[in-house]
């Protein structure tokens, strides 16, 4: 058996392995709606009970440019199909936080790169009750140019990334905290 061929097979142990150990843990898949007790299936189409619970979330009006942006990415995440009419738990976030750091400095001291962290604070309640509460956090980084404009444009384009990567992440925790309530597994504080 040649060196190519022993390397495949010990590759292949491995993936087999892997998925043995993720069968026998109890992993099952976020977006997945249970009809039978053996059987799973996908609904597609943002028809499951979780898909169906982000669907109810009415996002409340974030502040400044970064806000919207972030907003705009959760209402296209959690309500694809329209906002809802009476909703039965509001979204409330809030950037907390925008530090701007030099990444990368010339021998004369002068930054040629930026690092940005942004911090954001989100809760969610349902009527009056506060369910849940989290920080995420994004970090962008950008060049500086000798073109101010292009200074200028990818700085703004370092917003949008991270505003998009922090709604992705907010979406993501909401999607496992129903996905903890439903299925009444793990503390949805926890998200």
């Amino acid at each position: 058996m040649q060196r190519k061929d022993k390397v495949l097979l010990f590759r292949k142990k491995y993936v087999l392995l892997l998925v043995l150990a993720l069968c026998g843990c109890g992993f099952e898949p976020l977006y997945v709606e249970k009809k039978h007790d053996n059987m799973w299936y996908y609904g597609g189409d943002f028809d499951t009970s979780i898909s169906q619970e982000m669907a109810q979330i009415s996002i409340e009006p974030i502040s400044q440019r970064f806000g919207q942006i972030m907003r705009n990415e959760l209402i296209d995440l959690l309500t694809p199909k329209g906002t809802p009419k009476s909703p039965k738990y509001r979204l409330f976030v809030h950037l907390t936080e925008k530090r701007i750091s030099d990444q990368a400095l010339r021998s004369d001291i002068t930054a040629t790169r930026k690092m940005v962290r942004y911090k954001v604070g989100y809760y969610m309640t349902e009527g009056t009750e506060q369910v849940l509460k989290g920080d995420s956090i994004a970090y962008v980084s950008y060049d500086i140019l000798a073109n101010p404009y292009s200074t200028t444009m990818a700085q703004k384009k370092g917003d949008e990334d991270a505003a998009k990567i922090i709604a992705n992440d907010i979406a993501l925790r909401l999607g496992a905290y129903f996905h903890s309530v439903i299925t009444n597994r793990g503390n949805p504080n926890d998200f």
